[in-house]
């Protein structure tokens, strides 16, 4: 089958990669002008003059990212599939509606306002921080990704310079959570309704950008897994879904999970079971889109994803500890810009702290491993 992938980055190429034995060709359609994938065939298209071209090239249509203008995935949806559809795509790509269908589906969040000025925004930062005076997350509603296009306000009065930080017409205003640690679900659902789980993720993030992520966690209560899987499985029906989708979400001290916001692709927290899986994100999200049966998604053993970000490092220093997999992404250095990931896998929890410990001392300006379970952290 032939495969067209909007957007034309890693996430795309790791797609292809894992769709080469399942017999899949690939063509990516670029919108930035500066693709990164260097398989397949790939279509640069930055005017949207060439979608007649794409369209005669494949049989199925999936993305990679999910910053698309929706009238060019309802375009495209007239003439061939495309999973997942422009509705979930529509969802996910605005945060006032994404939390409004949490909202609606019991699905709970951190509580928030939505304003549209910066005097709105000091009155919703005085209400969500209260008397304690807890600092509270301002995001645009739409466009943010990587920490990109959100602000942390400690103090009310920060309100007019955020706003003007992030330049966006409407934001989302989000009250602090005690979290003990952030997480993450990865669900895949068929062409007929069947959904399949990955065991969750603990991510740990710097900057807004995700550094670590490991699973299957080692103090992770079994009630914790299956109330997560049952919120995603809400709204991979809700929405009708087909493929991936990744739930990111904090969870409390007493177990609680409250759901931060959701990804209609494969994501960077489920990079560790192309190695760490019986059937990686990758692979099962192709199989979905072609209505292939969907494959297992136990984890082999512990795995760990370290991300590369800004500087590569040096190819025998990443992959000096055992059962090491180094994933580099083609791409040239530059601050904050993800150029690969490395997954380690061990035999137990304990080896793989060392093991990762050891690999991020080796990877260029990485910050401490601090996991929650991790007695030294």
């Amino acid at each position: 089958m032939r495969i067209g992938i909007l957007g034309a980055g890693q996430l795309g190429q790791m797609l292809a990669l894992a769709g080469y034995p399942l017999g899949n060709r690939f063509v990516f359609h670029d919108l930035s002008g500066s693709p990164s994938a260097d398989i397949g065939e790939t279509l640069v298209d930055t005017a949207q003059e060439r979608l007649e071209d794409f369209l005669a090239r494949v049989d199925v249509v999936t993305y990679e990212f999910e910053h698309l203008p929706v009238a060019l995935v309802e375009r495209l949806a007239r003439d061939k599939p495309v999973f997942p559809s422009a509705q979930a795509l529509a969802v996910c790509q605005n945060r006032a509606e994404e939390k409004g269908l949490f909202t609606r589906l019991g699905i709970p969040t951190p509580e928030y306002r939505l304003v549209n000025s910066a005097a709105a925004l000091e009155v919703a930062a005085r209400e969500l921080g209260g008397r304690s005076g807890k600092p509270v997350v301002a995001k645009s509603i739409t466009e943010g990704y990587d920490g990109k296009g959100q602000a942390v306000l400690r103090h009310p009065d920060e309100a007019a310079d955020a706003w003007a930080a992030i330049g966006h017409h409407q934001l989302i205003v989000e009250a602090f959570v005690e979290f003990v640690r952030e997480v993450s679900i990865i669900a895949v659902r068929d062409q007929h309704g069947e959904v399949v789980f990955y065991p969750m993720a603990e991510n740990q993030h710097v900057d807004g950008i995700l550094r670590y992520s490991l699973a299957p966690m080692p103090d992770l209560d079994a009630q914790v897994q299956a109330r997560a899987e049952g919120y995603i499985k809400m709204l991979l029906d809700e929405l009708d879904y087909v493929g991936v989708l990744t739930l990111e979400l904090f969870q409390t001290a007493d177990g609680l999970l409250l759901a931060n916001e959701m990804a209609p692709r494969v994501h960077n927290s489920g990079h560790w079971t192309m190695n760490g899986a019986v059937t990686s994100q990758f692979e099962n999200h192709l199989r979905a889109i072609q209505g292939l049966p969907l494959g297992r998604t136990e984890a082999r053993h512990p795995t760990c994803m370290i991300n590369l970000i800004g500087q590569q490092g040096k190819r025998e220093a990443l992959l000096s500890e055992p059962d090491s997999h180094l994933h580099l992404y083609g791409k040239g250095e530059r601050p904050g810009r993800k150029l690969g990931h490395v997954n380690i896998i061990a035999p137990d929890h304990a080896t793989l702290l060392a093991r990762v410990k050891a690999t991020a001392a080796q990877v260029p300006e990485a910050p401490p491993v601090k996991f929650s379970f991790d007695p030294d952290a």
